[in-house]
């Protein structure tokens, strides 16, 4: 069964004080939706649309994100990802950043739901010159747990890589295959549906801010972590909530950006539910 074979290119550019695309290149199933300002010229929103409406077996999707020096972009999808589980073929998503000096690439997807029997690989490498930044996340939902779907069979992994300056600051691999031990196991998801990860990679975070981040978890349901990197921070979340999951991510997402520039609060994208 052969599936989509999608293909996104984006490219950012400063041009007197604003972010702008100078490429924005789409094959179906993806389409970049127009990018908007509510920030200001400074920062660049743009939208990430699957117009297929979710992922089946065979599907291989290849991203390409450039920044170039002093733009700052802020990156998310148009809804939830769907990942069906008919087709027992892998679905491939391969991801590409380069970020250039004084840049700032905010990579914050909607959620991905993994339906049961579902196969899902994805790569997500980042590589980040010597005074550029990155904000990722990443949400997971394992079947469609309104419906009562556990998931039974399946997998899904997580290669993440960030590099700055040929050196490696983040490498991060998962992997959850759908069985009972998986799906119960203390260092797995331990009967819980969510999982998610937040990161802040290419600078020092204080030890103030990851006590604060620490902070805002012991507000949240569920299982919370945050552990510091050489330049960076990551939090974990494990749970049954999205709401939580969400709530507590662009609760740290503020505070990081904060962090970054203190001119900067957390504006909420018009594309996520409220």
């Amino acid at each position: 069964m052969a599936g989509w074979l999608g293909e996104l290119e984006l490219a950012y550019a400063g041009r007197q004080g604003q972010t702008i695309p100078v490429r924005a290149y789409a094959s179906a199933p993806l389409k970049l939706q127009r990018s908007f300002y509510p920030e200001g010229r400074r920062i660049c929103h743009s939208v990430i649309l699957h117009t297929a409406g979710g992922y089946v077996g065979g599907d291989r999707l290849h991203q390409k994100i450039t920044l170039q020096p002093q733009c700052r972009a802020l990156l998310t999808t148009a809804a939830a990802a769907k990942v069906y589980g008919r087709a027992q073929i892998p679905v491939e998503q391969t991801i590409h950043c380069h970020v250039a000096d004084d840049a700032v690439l905010e990579w914050l997807p909607q959620e991905t739901i993994v339906f049961e029997g579902a196969q899902f690989h994805q790569c997500l490498r980042i590589d980040l010159d010597p005074q550029a930044q990155v904000g990722l996340w990443e949400m997971t939902r394992f079947g469609r747990t309104a419906r009562g779907e556990a998931f039974s069979c399946g997998y899904w992994r997580s290669h993440t890589e960030v590099w700055q300056g040929g050196v490696p600051l983040w490498i991060d691999r998962q992997r959850i295959e759908g069985t009972t031990r998986m799906l119960t196991a203390m260092n797995a998801l331990q009967g819980s549906p969510l999982m998610g990860t937040l990161a802040w990679v290419g600078r020092e975070v204080s030890s103030e801010q990851i006590q604060r981040l620490r902070d805002l978890a012991m507000q949240i349901q569920g299982e919370m972590g945050v552990s510091a990197l050489i330049r960076g921070v990551v939090c974990r979340y494990r749970g049954h909530s999205m709401g939580e999951l969400r709530r507590w991510f662009v609760a740290a997402w503020q505070l990081l950006r904060q962090g970054q520039d203190s001119h900067l609060t957390a504006c909420y994208p018009r594309v996520w539910p409220r």
